[in-house]
């Protein structure tokens, strides 16, 4: 509830008309927000209108006269108002909406307390209280708990309880009994004074209306705190759903499902053999010089999707974004059981994918695109790496070898060049390993500037 020191302007701003406690704090969460409060409408709106449906047949059962048009037209009228409803609600501040759920609570007050105009029975006022019509609120009740925030709930249970107790007390006040049926029900039962009360056509019983708005109030609180409750729960899944798209931005859709589930902090770190990927465009400097720079980053962004496309598709995390080029690793921040297959399969479908869009764009008359892909397979440091901004990290000798693998791409004028390790790994993992390397051609005891030693390489 609002602070009580709060000034006269800002309780009148607080009061009913404001979203619930969890902020909206960013546009992700106001979109979650907007699409609940929308989706709450419908549902409500579609539950109100099958409630009239239902009644309104109920109701020929009950009364099986034509003067029962006189309730179908109330019941029209409120199906009609939660259309309106459906249309003006938005979250936030909504005088409309408000005053249609006002308009909705009178409607249905006028339509219990007023006689039928086209009835020809002859009744005392007060006797449209013995029908129990106070129960067709709690629909509107419950509706309100789809669509709306707690205070908006609670103000429904207030309205109405306003309205109904206004409207007894009018009749009670206002209206001319029946002259002779109190006196004829107190002759009847004479000895029993409570039974001749409640028998009396003429008694509005205070008692029982009384009680009426005491339920109902009691369940508009529980139900609006209830729904404050809900709320605080969707904020709080709509930021873990904000949480897991950021996360989606880095790793495939598998790792992410993976990491919402883990208990085990990121930044612990641990030394583990992983494979790494790395892809450049061939050539980029030169090919970027002299052209649009529009035309260069849409360039890049279509190559950027595509690769990593291909990066989520097997399974790979992408490590970082290197200007023309990317690294990707694939067995963080979890092993696999088939990494370096993963790593290899990606980097030939990026292959393919660079061959299909080349013949795009030599149908527009654009230059083809080359790349150069180095893939290695070895031991790795994993861990969140920063003080207040935390990124998580792979580094290691790992890392470096596939970084020189790639630039040897331009010397040997390939398309990926792959370490010995990564084959041989790729041969342990499964059988499927056999096709992979197929058509890659060894070149033994290499000299790889900037790693120690030689090795043997593999070239596509």
């Amino acid at each position: 509830m609002s602070d009580i020191s709060a000034s006269a302007p800002e309780r009148k701003r607080l009061f009913v008309t404001q979203p619930d406690e969890p902020e909206i704090q960013n546009q992700y969460t106001e979109a979650v927000w907007e699409r609940h409060k929308r989706e709450g409408l419908e549902l409500a709106v579609r539950a109100r209108w099958i409630a009239m449906a239902i009644i309104a047949i109920f109701l020929v059962f009950i009364n099986p006269n034509w003067d029962v048009l006189y309730y179908h037209f109330i019941l029209a009228l409120i199906a009609a108002n939660g259309w309106l409803i459906r249309r003006a609600g938005r979250v936030g501040q909504s005088g409309v909406e408000l005053l249609l759920l006002f308009l909705d609570l009178l409607i249905m007050t006028l339509g219990m307390i007023i006689p039928n105009p086209f009835s020809d029975d002859i009744r005392p006022v007060a006797m449209q209280y013995r029908f129990d019509n106070f129960q067709y609120f709690f629909i509107i009740l419950a509706g309100g708990t789809l669509a709306y925030s707690w205070r908006t709930v609670i103000a429904i249970g207030t309205w109405t309880a306003a309205m109904w107790t206004t409207g007894w007390v009018a009749v009670w006040w206002f209206t001319k009994p029946i002259a002779g049926l109190s006196e004829r029900s107190a002759d009847a039962f004479a000895g029993f004074p409570d039974v001749a009360e409640f028998m009396n056509p003429n008694s509005v019983m205070p008692s029982l209306r009384v009680q009426e708005i005491i339920v109902f109030l009691l369940v508009a609180v529980t139900l609006g705190f209830s729904a404050r409750r809900f709320n605080r729960l969707l904020m709080s899944n709509a930021g873990l759903e904000r949480e897991r798209a950021n996360l989606s931005r880095y790793f495939s859709p598998n790792v992410v499902e993976q990491l919402s589930q883990n208990d085990e902090p990121l930044k612990k770190v641990r030394k583990a053999d992983v494979a790494v990927l790395f892809i450049d465009i061939v050539g980029f400097t030169k090919f970027a010089a002299g052209r649009d720079p529009y035309a260069v980053i849409e360039l890049l962004r279509g190559f950027h999707a595509r690769m990593e496309t291909e990066v989520f598709r097997h399974r790979g995390t992408l490590d970082k974004y290197l200007g023309d080029g990317l690294m990707a690793t694939f067995g963080t921040p979890m092993p696999g059981s088939k990494d370096a297959t993963d790593a290899l399969a990606c980097a030939r479908a990026m292959v393919r994918v660079m061959e299909q869009w080349n013949l795009e764009r030599r149908r527009l008359n654009e230059p083809e695109i080359k790349v150069g892909i180095g893939v290695h397979y070895g031991s790795a440091v994993l861990g969140d790496i920063g003080a207040n901004r935390l990124e998580f990290a792979v580094i290691g000798n790992a890392v470096n070898v596939a970084a020189k693998l790639e630039a040897l791409t331009r010397d040997y004028g390939v398309g990926i060049v792959m370490s010995n390790a990564l084959r041989e790994q790729v041969l342990r993992e499964a059988s499927v390993g056999l096709d992979l390397v197929s058509g890659f051609e060894l070149h033994a005891q290499q000299s790889v500037r900037g790693v120690d030693g030689e090795m043997d390489i593999w070239t596509y």
